[in-house]
């Protein structure tokens, strides 16, 4: 049904074409190209609804590869994990994995791995290193930048965090 409209969309437009011109010619192609534009975006969405089940394997091993990426150090020698890493590793384009993970979860993958990160700096930070051995050690280039970071994410510096770590634990 819809690749038939579709296909009568194109003959319409192509017909317009080749008409001889007039004033309203021009706004009947934009009218038309419009339109298919929208069913464009319309089967783009669609597929988002139509996945679900697929979406949370997704999900699944975007999550593992996170967690695998810390645990095999890979932050060493590549850095930070980075949203097109990630998609990547799951075999598809940065702009399609950003969608889906954001349909899915509301969140921006890029947003998801920060969070990611901030879980790994509390384990390191509440395991007893510093704050340069938790930056060093997670592929920060200096610890000012993972200060930043965390503050960012979590409204406090990470020296607040470890503080307050300390009260949690005496009281």
């Amino acid at each position: 049904g819809s690749e038939m409209c579709i296909r009568d969309r194109f003959k319409r437009i192509k017909s317009e074409v080749e008409n001889p011109h007039d004033e309203l010619q021009d706004e009947l192609l934009v009218s038309y190209i419009s339109l298919l534009l929208k069913y464009c975006q319309r089967f783009y969405n669609r597929q988002f609804i139509t996945r679900k089940l697929s979406s949370n394997d997704i999900l699944s091993r975007f999550d593992m590869f996170l967690k695998g990426y810390f645990a095999d150090g890979l932050q060493a020698s590549n850095g930070l994990p980075t949203v097109s890493a990630c998609a990547e590793h799951l075999c598809m384009s940065v702009n399609y994995f950003s969608d889906l993970i954001k349909k899915m979860t509301g969140e921006s993958p890029g947003r998801m791995i920060r969070q990611c990160v901030i879980r790994q700096i509390k384990n390191e930070l509440a395991s007893g290193l510093s704050v340069a051995e938790v930056a060093y050690k997670l592929g920060f280039d200096y610890p000012a930048h993972l200060s930043r970071m965390f503050k960012k994410e979590t409204g406090m510096t990470p020296t607040d965090y470890i503080q307050s770590r300390v009260k949690k634990s005496v009281m």
